[in-house]
């Protein structure tokens, strides 16, 4: 795998105007120090409730042993969880939430645009974690304590090296026009936070003909990377467009002949955002898992169940894994007009992969 030079993630001021307006929170006065971080939850309170839910994207085996590790610290606590992509998760909530039903205690979104609307309708509970200090003021909300960015995901072009030599793999984005991978290319459905970034990113530097073109290779669209690479590990696509890095990881590491590309041009990546949401069945032990989540225990957890990208730069890239220093990241500068650009693009990405009638 050809490494990309060291490039630097240009994160310029986000615009969050137009926000609720909120009182700044405060850290605890004397925070708890557990095994490996530290809290402001009530512990025996959260252990009294006995359980937590998590509505997350991720897929559902890493997911279950994120949780896993959680339980595994504390026994206690019985923790659940819900995947869908992006879009219909945050569908479920807000209808979950207009009939009065409070059902999850914390929420991960792999879209800024659905985070920060969230936050606008006062989803979102504000806590301080003790842990939210390691983690850089971009990735965080404004106040802070709304939300936090657990994870880093980018997406760049995985083809099967067995069935296709490196020679012949494609290089750059434009080598997916070529008419070899006609019919042979798969993608996400617009749900996803990461297809929307790859859209947003590409299309200033590509030009907006590049997926007018792209269309004519008829992509096929799936909901989750899982998909996405089995097929590609069975011959049934040839090449994965805006593959997400951590499954390319994943898969190589259970033995499948995945070849990963970094395009010179750059990595689209987006973040998977955490927070609290307000009036859940399990305030304390949302607050614990949040502290747990964010701690170096915590991210490694994830690292090693879904071979994702800690934005705390103390802890180390998953294994087999390139770091985030080495990757050439394109992530969207003002998430506010990233999140008005969802309707256009999922309408024109149904389009492109069919799901629409024309």
């Amino acid at each position: 795998m050809k490494l990309l030079a060291v490039a630097s993630v240009a994160l310029c001021a986000l615009g969050w105007s137009g926000l609720a307006e909120a009182q700044d929170a405060k850290l605890c006065d004397k925070p708890r120090q557990m095994e490996g971080f530290k809290t402001c939850a009530d512990v025996e309170k959260a252990e009294a409730e006995g359980a937590i839910v998590l509505y997350s994207t991720d897929p559902e085996a890493g997911q279950a042993k994120l949780v896993a590790a959680f339980m595994k610290t504390f026994p206690k606590i019985q923790a659940k969880f819900f995947r869908l992509q992006a879009g219909a998760l945050y569908a479920k909530i807000l209808s979950e939430r207009q009939a009065k039903s409070y059902l999850v205690d914390v929420i991960q979104i792999s879209d800024m645009g659905m985070i920060l609307d969230f936050q606008r309708k006062n989803g979102f509970v504000q806590y301080i974690s003790p842990e939210m200090a390691a983690f850089k003021p971009e990735y965080k909300s404004k106040p802070e304590g709304y939300w936090t960015w657990g994870s880093v995901i980018m997406g760049g072009i995985a083809y099967n090296a067995k069935n296709t030599p490196e020679a012949e793999a494609p290089k750059t984005w434009e080598d997916l026009l070529d008419p070899k991978w006609n019919d042979a290319i798969n993608v996400k459905v617009s749900n996803s936070g990461l297809q929307h970034g790859i859209w947003y990113m590409l299309k200033p530097i590509l030009g907006d003909d590049y997926f007018k073109k792209f269309e004519a290779q008829k992509p096929r669209a799936f909901d989750s990377y899982v998909q996405q690479y089995g097929r590609l590990v069975d011959g049934q696509d040839k090449v994965i467009m805006g593959a997400q890095y951590s499954g390319a990881v994943e898969f190589t590491a259970k033995g499948a002949p995945i070849g990963f590309v970094f395009p010179e041009k750059g990595l689209p990546a987006v973040s998977e955002t955490y927070g609290i949401v307000a009036e859940g069945p399990h305030p304390n032990a949302a607050k614990l898992f949040m502290d747990w989540f964010l701690s170096p225990v915590g991210q490694k957890a994830l690292a090693e169940a879904l071979a994702l990208h800690s934005p705390r730069e103390d802890v180390p890239p998953p294994p087999g894994a390139i770091p985030l220093t080495k990757m050439k990241l394109l992530i969207p500068a003002d998430w506010d007009a990233f999140e008005k650009d969802r309707p256009s693009f999922a309408k024109e990405w149904d389009r492109i992969v069919g799901a629409r009638r024309r």
